[in-house]
């Protein structure tokens, strides 16, 4: 009778034992909302949101390198596949990258798997053409959020959804002049600034110079959102979510660093703490580097450029250059077949139809439908794209 009550005895405490070592290995925690930095210093964070039109994203980053200050960029998928050279650009740059979902949806009305499939497209799209993580930062699309949003994104490893507290609604065409007052009149310490890089934002890189200039004249320094945050950057290292059972001794043998390395690199100090779904940054690693090019066949058509079959592909002047050992990149011939080093071939172009509504603009309905405003002209023969109808009906390629 003593060995029965004996075992039964055990098996409780094992139970127990078992129940408390996974109570305290809880499911991921939800994404922390953020509008701006806790802090009383003078610092500031100047965000930039790409879309499938990445028009101003070079002449930005001609301005902060001038200036020698790092930003933020956050990347939609679509974007990344549109124009990959200029992502590439942003990285190699040392800029700080959010995920910006894939295509652009509110968050707030579509499922949780959903969300984590946008998410998980865009980290894949940047990991192909990077090397790197966009991990652990998300802005959400039209900046739509809420408790659902926030657990789903916290799930698929975003720790911080970046939200701001200057909007300069660039996006409507503002003039540099009005951007510019519009930060330098609300900065306060710890800001988190909005920005577009699209055709749509036009007054966005006259405006950089001046701002930067007027914002460092009232004793402002500009920092990246893991900066403002004291997040732990990833700077494109390797990245390993926890599961039930593990122990940061065991993920520091795994990856072959210290628990001392791996505590600090994340922030953490309880090492017996650390929970199921946190994403852990590994020190002193580096993430794959993208599959080879695959290439396709091209014969050159009239009216054609090395530029125009680039774009086409979503490769560069200079990778079609040095595939075809061209020498002279304004000199091809109709007839000529060249080798198009690609990731994919692009996808096939499709339509929808949208009438235009009151307050439209060519812009809205472009960032509307994850196109450009390029691309809309161009489908229906528009030459000023300032003049639209309402009630006309456009072609939107997609």
């Amino acid at each position: 009778m003593l060995f029965r009550w004996s075992k039964l005895l055990a098996i409780t405490v094992l139970l127990l034992f078992s129940l408390l070592s996974f109570t305290g290995q809880a499911d991921a925690a939800a994404s922390t909302y953020i509008t701006k930095g806790n802090t009383t210093s003078k610092v500031v964070a100047l965000t930039f949101d790409d879309g499938s039109d990445g028009t101003n994203i070079n002449k930005i980053l001609g301005t902060l390198k001038t200036n020698n200050i790092k930003a933020t960029f956050f990347l939609t998928g679509s974007g990344i596949n549109h124009h990959p050279s200029w992502i590439r650009n942003i990285a190699n740059a040392g800029h700080q990258v959010g995920n910006h979902s894939y295509s652009h949806p509110d968050f707030t009305k579509i499922s949780i798997a959903a969300m984590q499939s946008e998410l998980a497209r865009t980290e894949t799209a940047y990991k192909n053409v990077t090397g790197k993580s966009t991990k652990p930062i998300f802005r959400a699309p039209f900046g739509a959020s809420n408790a659902t949003v926030l657990k789903g994104v916290g799930d698929a490893g975003y720790t911080h959804t970046i939200q701001w507290n200057i909007d300069t609604i660039d996006w409507r065409g503002l003039s540099s002049t009005e951007i510019t007052n519009k930060v330098v009149n609300n900065i306060v310490p710890g800001s988190i600034v909005l920005m577009h890089t699209g055709a749509g934002a036009s007054g966005t890189p006259g405006a950089l110079p001046g701002m930067i200039s007027k914002l460092k004249a009232k004793g402002y320094k500009f920092v990246t959102i893991s900066e403002l945050l004291k997040l732990p950057s990833t700077g494109g290292g390797a990245t390993y979510t926890v599961k039930a059972g593990d122990t940061l001794y065991g993920i520091a043998k795994k990856y072959n660093v210290t628990v001392a390395a791996l505590a600090k690199a994340n922030n953490i100090t309880n090492y017996n703490l650390i929970r199921v779904g946190q994403v852990l940054v590994i020190p002193g690693t580096t993430t794959p580097t993208p599959p080879p090019a695959t290439t396709v066949k091209y014969t050159v058509k009239a009216g054609d450029t090395l530029y125009s079959i680039a774009s086409k592909y979503n490769t560069t002047v200079a990778a079609i250059a040095s595939t075809n050992k061209i020498t002279n990149t304004n000199l091809i011939s109709i007839g000529q077949v060249l080798i198009i080093p690609v990731k994919q071939a692009p996808p096939p172009v499709t339509t929808v139809k949208y009438t235009v509504k009151a307050g439209d603009t060519l812009y809205s309905i472009a960032k509307k439908y994850n196109t450009t405003v390029t691309a809309i002209a161009k489908a229906n023969s528009i030459t000023n794209v300032n003049s639209i109808r309402v009630g006309q009906v456009l072609i939107i390629p997609r």
